[in-house]
This record gives structure tokens, C-alpha cells and sequence, in this order.
């Protein structure tokens, strides 16, 4: 579910800590602040759900903090409470409707506790019915785009793949981040209908890039939700029917939490799927549940090792090592092991020297538009030439 987040910015710490516990009552998770430069950053780090912001306030005005939510691309609804005159507060709201952003209202201080409650009560109750029903449209009428991340083949030095990865991008919020909206989807049951279109656009994209004498591997991510759909296996199929791309060109990821609920759905739609000859990836491993009994019951081809492993290996030595452990179950199992989270050169020559089959992280790039994968991989070629050199040399001395 969509955490209710309220990040309240005034520079009145009586009111703050007031409109905190008020919020709290409400049933969000609260974050308060007089600082612009926090708000900033939680804007970015926290992503709230709901922002309510004075205007008077020293160091950044209300007006100023406006353009940085719009910088930020931020989708928080947006409650002005401010002790300006109702002209300025109804500027100030319109400003934010003109600027794209989500204006919830404004409230004019001294604001009763009842009325703030019931406000903010409202916007729980109507914020998830209304992005659902967007969200819906949005997969209707295509306003959803998908960026591609590229995988690279440690051993060979060749993008052999890449990574379909969704967005939003919402006519008036802008860029929708993918951790808002596909718990969305698996909430209010669009999660099929989302993976329909991820697919059938995947597919497609594949067809272009092989007829471009470019085959690439598509990897297309899974919901545990999809894995409800006793029929997957056939829809999969059809849909890389209509493309003219073989099963075995996709990879199909899902998470290692989600692959272990109902294990017995789990086994009967991923068999089928491997049978109709997709290649299953387990991803984020090393951070849910899977036991060994679970990661050698079904039949996956590929692990993905957890970023949060990859990036901090170089400073901290039990990361290393779990990745070390990870790579060797991965390969003794006969799965190809996929590292993510490579960005540094140093990452991926101690990836490449342990043995590791393949990395993606944004040393080898940020996932990108389609037209600009084919740069990506001749790019990537290029820079692992170089990479073998002197990087190798001081991972062997290590």
C-alpha cells in the first residue's frame, strides 16, 4: 500500500508540533520541519504524500518553496496553512493549480483542530480512488513510457540485454515515481491490465531492435499479483506472438518476497512459463525470505544480487561476502548471477574478477529511452575494453 505521508513545513514550532499530532490522529506518518533546505530534501528522499506549508516564512517564502516542489516533480497533494490575508491565499493556491502542482485547498491560521482533522482525513480517504482511476486512464490511453536499463555480459564485454522499466508520466504531476504507483495497481487491480501493456510494449520494442540487427534479451518485472492470473503463461505467449519475438528472448523478474507466496500458484504458473520456454529471474535476492529449498524448487534461470549488497561491498566487508556467497549458490545452482547496483569502475572489475556473469547499475548506464540503447552498447563495449586494463590488475593484487 501507498504509505500516508504528511511533511509539514512552518517556521512555528508550536504549530508544527500541533499540526503534527493532529496529522498523526489522522493516520499519517508525520515529518515536520522549519528548515527550507530539510524540507528540500525530504521532499526528494521522503516522498510524502501530503505537504502542508506556510507562506511567511524566513529564509524561503511560501511562493519560493512552490517552484521547488515543481523542480522536484513532486505528486504530494499540497495544503497551504498560512495567517495571510485570504487574497494571498487564494494566489498563492491558484499559482500552485497554474504550476501543475496537486492544490488540496488552503486553510487560514488560527486553524481548529477539528477542521484540520477533517481535512486531512478527506485527502486519505480520496487521494488513492482518484490516482487509481488516473492510473487506470493513464494505461488506457498510453501515458505510460518505458525506459530500458541495460544488463552486461562480464565475460564477453556485450550489452546482451536489457531491463523494461515503467513510468508515469502524469499530465499534471509530471514523472509518477513507480514506487507510488504500482503498489497502486496491485491495490486497486490494475496490476494486470499494467502488465499487459509493459509486455506488449516490451515485446514490441524487442521486434524493432531485432529487426535493427540488435538482439537484445528483454527483461520484463513480474508483480506477485500477476502470478494470481492462472492464464499468464498463455497471455505471455500471445502477446510475443504478435510481436514475432520467440519466449526465449524474455526474461520474466520477480522479486525473491514475492516468489514465495502461495507456493503452489507460484510453481504451476512459473513452470508453465518456463515450459513455454521464458527465461524467470529472481530478483532482489539477499533481502526477502527465500529459503534454499525454495530458490531450488522453482525454476528460475537467473538471480539478480540486491544493490544494497553491490554498492557498499568495497567499504564493508560482510557485504562482500555475502555477495560472494551469493555468486557461488547462484552458479552451483546452474542460474546465471546478475549484479545490480554497479556504480563504480572498481565494482564492476571486482564483479568481473569474481566471476560474476552480469551487472546493471548506472556505471554501465542509467535506464534510457530506446532510441539511445544502441550508443549505450557501443558505448559499453568500449568502456569495458578500457576497464580490463588497469582496474583488473590492481582487483588481482588486492
Amino acid at each position: 500500500m501507498i504509505q500516508d505521508r504528511l511533511l509539514i513545513i512552518d517556521d512555528d514550532t508550536t504549530f508544527r508540533n500541533y499540526a503534527r499530532r493532529v496529522g498523526e490522529a489522522s493516520g499519517f506518518e508525520t515529518f515536520s520541519t522549519g528548515d527550507p533546505a530539510e524540507f528540500r530534501t525530504q521532499i526528494r528522499s521522503w516522498r510524502p504524500s501530503v505537504i502542508m506549508m506556510d507562506l511567511n516564512m524566513p529564509g524561503a517564502d511560501g511562493i519560493q518553496l512552490l517552484r521547488d516542489l515543481v523542480e522536484a516533480k513532486s505528486t504530494a497533494r499540497i495544503l497551504i496553512a498560512s495567517g495571510a490575508d485570504a487574497k494571498v491565499l487564494e494566489t498563492a493556491e491558484r499559482l500552485a493549480g497554474e504550476r501543475g502542482l496537486a492544490i488540496a485547498g488552503a486553510l487560514q491560521k488560527p486553524i481548529r483542530a477539528a477542521t484540520l482533522k477533517e481535512t486531512l482525513e478527506r485527502l486519505r480517504e480520496i487521494e488513492k480512488p482518484l490516482m487509481a482511476r488516473a492510473l487506470a486512464y493513464a494505461i488506457e490511453h498510453d501515458e505510460l513510457i518505458l525506459e530500458y536499463q541495460p544488463k552486461l555480459d562480464c565475460k564477453e564485454g556485450i550489452v546482451y540485454g536489457v531491463e523494461a522499466l515503467v513510468r508515469w508520466q502524469h499530465p499534471t504531476r509530471g514523472l509518477v515515481p513507480p514506487d507510488q504507483f504500482i503498489p497502486l495497481a496491485e491495490q486497486s487491480g490494475l496490476v494486470h491490465g499494467l502488465m499487459d501493456w509493459v509486455l506488449t510494449q516490451a515485446v514490441r520494442q524487442t521486434a524493432l531492435w531485432n529487426k535493427a540487427g540488435m538482439a537484445l534479451n528483454m527483461a520484463v518485472n513480474m508483480s506477485a499479483r500477476d502470478l494470481d492470473d492462472i492464464d499468464l503463461p498463455e497471455l505471455a505467449v500471445a502477446r510475443c506472438a504478435e510481436a514475432g519475438v520467440a519466449p526465449d528472448q524474455v526474461t520474466l523478474e520477480l522479486t525473491e518476497s514475492a516468489a514465495m507466496m502461495d507456493p503452489t500458484q507460484t510453481l504451476d504458473v512459473l513452470a508453465r512459463l518456463r515450459l513455454k520456454g521464458f527465461h524467470l529471474s529472481i530478483d532482489d535476492f539477499g533481502t526477502g525470505y527465500a529459503s534454499l529449498i525454495q530458490l531450488r524448487r522453482l525454476p528460475f534461470s537467473e538471480l539478480k544480487v540486491d544493490k544494497s549488497f553491490v554498492i557498499h561491498m568495497h567499504r564493508n566487508q560482510d557485504c562482500r561476502v555475502i555477495v560472494e556467497a551469493i555468486l557461488g549458490i547462484g552458479q552451483k545452482l546452474g542460474l546465471n548471477v546478475v549484479a545490480e547496483g554497479v556504480e563504480t569502475p572498481d565494482a564492476l572489475a571486482t564483479l568481473v574478477a569474481l566471476g560474476t556473469d552480469a551487472a546493471q547499475g548506472f556505471y554501465i548506464s542509467r535506464p534510457t529511452a530506446a532510441d539511445r540503447i544502441e550508443a549505450v552498447v557501443r558505448a559499453a563495449a568500449r568502456d569495458y575494453s578500457e576497464l580490463r586494463r588497469e582496474p583488473l590488475r590492481r582487483v588481482a593484487k588486492a
